[in-house]
């Protein structure tokens, strides 16, 4: 079984902010396989189902970004499985919005939730799946622009990234992460500098 993880805030206010990517990209695996993520277990809301033909739990973890990890070791402890089950999707702001990056590891970077995973499970090799956020132009303050609801065409510049994510998930369940690497780690120009990290 494979452990899927969104990051995300849990409050209605954060819904629609980049913060929430994570949360939004298991919305659309469920949705894909009629998985319904409501379960409270290992303090995230889950659901378990097949996706791809592969078993997967989905989760969302309500202890808000920052304490994710807690969350992240929780699930993985209960249901006996290893970081190398695991596959987390988080925002990225260092990344232009509607641009996806696959790795089979790698630091947080400025993320505090990626830092609170990699905190809880004791190492930085697992899965993960970053969706891009980054604005046009340069930043003065990264939390407010992941924290501010997203406007009507940055919605629909995420909806058509979260579908690439479904994609993309699907094939790292069927044939394996290098594959998804290869073909949607795609070279874009990376989003401006952010001066003030989140």
């Amino acid at each position: 079984m494979r452990l899927i993880v969104g990051l995300g805030n849990p409050d209605p206010e954060y819904q629609w902010t980049p913060h929430n990517l994570g949360f939004m990209t298991v919305d659309e695996l469920a949705n894909r396989a009629s998985i319904r993520v409501e379960r409270p277990e290992g303090k995230a809301l889950v659901g378990r189902g097949k996706l791809a033909g592969e078993e997967i739990l989905l989760a969302k973890p309500q202890t808000y970004m920052n304490l994710s990890g807690i969350s992240v070791r929780e699930l993985l402890a209960k249901y006996e499985l290893d970081v190398s089950d695991l596959l987390v999707m988080w925002d990225e702001v260092q990344l232009p919005l509607g641009t996806i990056r696959i790795h089979p590891d790698g630091s947080a970077g400025s993320h505090n939730g990626a830092k609170s995973v990699i905190s809880a499970v004791g190492t930085q090799e697992f899965a993960r799946l970053r969706l891009g956020c980054g604005p046009e132009h340069r930043l003065s303050s990264r939390r407010e622009h992941v924290l501010r609801p997203m406007k009507k065409a940055e919605l629909e510049a995420a909806a058509e990234m979260i579908d690439e994510a479904g994609n993309a998930v699907e094939m790292i369940l069927t044939q394996g992460l290098d594959a998804a690497m290869t073909k949607y780690n795609r070279r874009k120009p990376e989003a401006p500098d952010v001066e003030a990290g989140f």
